[in-house]
């Protein structure tokens, strides 16, 4: 069974320095793949909805999508932001310091939500991301996960921060489900969460997912898991 327990927060050299690094980069739509920018908010921040508009202003420009983060387990009172009042604030607010980015280039903006949610949490994000006019681009469902199943059989299972990888891939997908249902298909959902093979892909898609994300078992099995889920999405196909 593939999991980790992830508990590194934000930490960060800040934005200054990761934009340096990626300014290096071909500019957006000239550049081989897709860059996507992860903004969360400082873990002592008593102004969120200005961390979050700073990163846009500061990464917009060089980004292709960028991901709202409101779901980490690890940065205290993050997870707060998913309730109807500060998440439509929020939403706002990124949404005109996207629109009021210099040039042309606007990035679509997603919102990166916890499986950890109940249905009114899960209610509350799909009446913001459904409103007429003031929406986000997408979803990112989902993050880590703060519950522990029981099938967990590590001396590990205990510690504290997000658990990934497998145990968390039938939360995910449900998740996703719930998500697709409630917003009735109206924005793209990237489907995250215990991704290991062609079928676990494929449950994703079936759920809702237009794409996917993998993290833990990339770092387990290396690039090469790409091709191999590719290949068993095809045979699944067939």
């Amino acid at each position: 069974m593939l999991f980790s327990a992830y508990r590194y927060g934000f930490n960060s050299v800040g934005h200054e320095a990761v934009h340096a690094r990626l300014s290096q980069l071909q500019p957006p739509r000239q550049r081989p793949g897709i860059l996507g920018i992860n903004l969360g908010k400082n873990k002592t921040s008593e102004d969120y909805v200005q961390d979050y508009t700073r990163g846009i202003a500061c990464f917009g420009p060089i980004a292709d999508y960028l991901v709202v983060n409101i779901s980490s387990p690890n940065t205290p009172g993050l997870r707060n932001l998913q309730h109807r009042g500060k998440l439509e604030k929020l939403v706002d607010a990124v949404i005109d310091a996207r629109d009021n980015l210099p040039g042309s280039h606007k990035p679509p903006i997603f919102l990166k939500i916890a499986p950890d949610l109940t249905d009114e949490d899960k209610l509350d994000i799909a009446t913001v991301v459904r409103r007429k006019g003031r929406k986000v681009d997408g979803l990112i469902v989902s993050n880590t996960t703060v519950s522990r199943p029981p099938t967990l059989q590590s001396a590990e299972r205990e510690e504290t921060g997000g658990l990934s990888g497998q145990p968390l891939r039938a939360l995910a997908t449900k998740t996703i489900k719930d998500m697709y249902q409630l917003v009735e298909g109206s924005v793209p959902i990237i489907g995250v969460g215990g991704i290991a093979s062609g079928q676990d892909a494929y449950d994703k898609i079936r759920a809702g997912a237009s794409l996917i994300q993998l993290y833990t078992a990339l770092i387990y099995h290396g690039p090469p898991l790409i091709i191999r889920i590719t290949k068993e999405l095809e045979e699944l196909l067939l």
